[in-house]
């Protein structure tokens, strides 16, 4: 049986399900996304000197207070929509792999982890949020839960609500070299066997009815906007269809793979996949000047090929499962290039906490390294990256508001060498290097697509150019910076390079679209 937490009624279940809020796909394909890892991004107390060693993979004090404290940073960059780790709670104390701090290892589904907050804290959190007209994000897990011991030695029945072991795969361990491999990668655990992971039976139709009813409750309690789903493809691809219909909002599984048709297959399942698919090449072009900038085509071409809704991938450059870029280079023109691409290329653009601040991860590359405590930048506002993204997001919101086909307009190259890529996306020219900082200055021509005598900005630098008789722009490489070309006839009323501000009214959240239900007494405790 499942725990008394389980509201079982069929005609409350119904009327939770039925809540849908107005945050869906389409309303996201226009969002920027800036990804919270809530234990380290602020704490309550604004302290921006607390000690977080995050070698030692423990609780640092990040809060869903510090967030709201801290939304300014986050709006000031240009981001409409925040992603927060996972709230529900986790494995207690410490284990071999260090606390839970990070989200991924939950135990009670209607319990909050109480080291981020109170439901009261989370809901001022949303409600702040709406307020600015920005979108609340929230990371959850369905494939597993989390226990301090050996596969053989857990207790079932410390789960809610899934607390038998009827419930779970039996023991294995996943082999990711072969994806066509469903059933093992469906069945078997991640995690290891100092801290598995149980892997939920989400093909059996209890399972799958007691996910439905939480992730309509706690969609419906918190004014959730739009979910992460961790570990997708790790999930029986049968379980999506009714627990979305029940979530009501947008979501984007993960599914940590390189092949990008494989990456692309989950959108028969998802609405939105995090763009794996490019983030492998994308990296591997940037993070040295000889990267293979063929490499990073190809898979453009690929996803643009596989993939159902390019617009609504989730496209990044870094995030807490992978290297920080600057721990691979420490070249800011190449840093320039990759978060570049990233806010400009398909999709809906993702920045993880500290990329803006060219955080390195000290001591490793990845993880626990790379999920240091954002307070000790101060939260600089003048950081080179940090201005770079807050004029590429006034750059996408522009190309939105001139272009109505921007958003799902497919990128594609349409000049690479072994150094350069240049890529068209509607009205947009966006030419990219990994030349390097210290690259060597020249010309470079490149057939643009605009019509002879066509008047661009470089918004960057604020330069401009003209298309010649056939097309072609002489675009200046010095510096190894990126550049981005737009029609100067196209940019009034963005204030983009001493064009006029156009006056903005002030857009709210939409109005919530639900249906009228029953009150209910909230099954959520922190």
């Amino acid at each position: 049986m499942f725990s008394k937490s389980i509201i079982t009624t069929t005609a409350l279940s119904l009327a939770l399900c039925q809540q849908a809020l107005a945050a869906s796909a389409a309303d996201w394909r226009s969002r920027t996304i800036y990804q919270v890892l809530t234990d380290r991004f602020a704490r309550s107390d604004g302290s921006t000197t607390a000690t977080c060693n995050t070698g030692d993979r423990v609780y640092c004090g990040g809060s869903y207070a510090g967030i709201q404290n801290q939304l300014d940073y986050i709006q000031n960059m240009g981001f409409d929509a925040v992603w927060i780790s996972p709230v529900t709670a986790q494995v207690q104390g410490n284990t071999v792999d260090g606390y839970a701090y990070h989200g991924y290892w939950q135990q009670d589904l209607y319990e909050l982890n109480s080291n981020f907050g109170t439901a009261d804290d989370l809901k001022a959190l949303s409600a702040a949020l709406h307020a600015r007209g920005m979108y609340l994000m929230v990371d959850i897990v369905v494939n597993h839960n989390g226990y301090n011991g050996a596969p053989s030695t857990i207790d079932y029945s410390v789960f809610n609500p899934f607390n038998d072991e009827k419930y779970y795969h039996p023991y294995c361990s996943i082999d990711y070299s072969d994806t066509s491999n469903a059933t093992n990668i469906e069945q078997c655990w991640v995690g290891d066997e100092s801290v598995p992971l149980p892997d939920l039976r989400t093909e059996d139709a209890d399972v799958a009815s007691g996910y439905q009813t939480w992730i309509s409750q706690l969609v419906s309690d918190y004014s959730i906007d739009g979910l992460r789903i961790d570990t997708s493809m790790e999930v029986d691809t049968g379980f999506w269809s009714g627990f979305l219909s029940a979530a009501g909002v947008y979501a984007v599984g993960e599914v940590d793979e390189g092949d990008a048709d494989y990456v692309c297959s989950f959108q028969d399942y998802l609405p939105g996949v995090l763009n794996y698919g490019t983030y492998f090449p994308l990296v591997s072009a940037f993070s040295s000047t000889s990267g293979s900038i063929s490499d990073l085509s190809n898979a453009i071409n690929t996803v643009k090929g596989a993939c159902a809704d390019t617009s609504l991938l989730g496209t990044f450059s870094e995030n807490h499962d992978q290297p920080r870029f600057a721990s691979l280079t420490g070249d800011m023109a190449l840093a320039q290039n990759v978060i570049t691409f990233t806010m400009l290329a398909d999709g809906i653009p993702i920045i993880y906490e500290g990329q803006e601040q060219h955080y390195n991860a000290l001591g490793g590359s990845s993880d626990p390294f790379n999920r240091e405590a954002i307070w000790y930048s101060d939260y600089n506002q003048q950081a080179p990256l940090y201005e770079l993204i807050a004029t590429l997001n006034k750059v996408r919101k522009q190309a939105m508001s001139d272009d109505g086909t921007y958003l799902t307009y497919q990128n594609y190259p349409i000049y690479t060498d072994t150094t350069t890529i240049a890529m068209r996306k509607g009205k947009m020219v966006t030419v990219l290097s990994n030349n390097g900082a210290n690259g060597a200055s020249y010309t470079q021509s490149i057939s643009s697509g605009y019509a002879s005598g066509t008047q661009v900005t470089e918004l960057l630098t604020c330069d401009t150019l003209t298309a010649d008789s056939s097309g072609n722009l002489a675009v200046p490489m010095g510096s190894g910076a990126p550049r981005v070309y737009y029609p100067t006839s196209g940019l009034s009323g963005s204030g983009l390079c001493g064009a006029s501000t156009r006056k903005l009214r002030f857009m709210p959240r939409p109005k919530p679209k639900y249906v009228k239900k029953p009150k209910v007494k909230t099954m959520f405790r922190a």
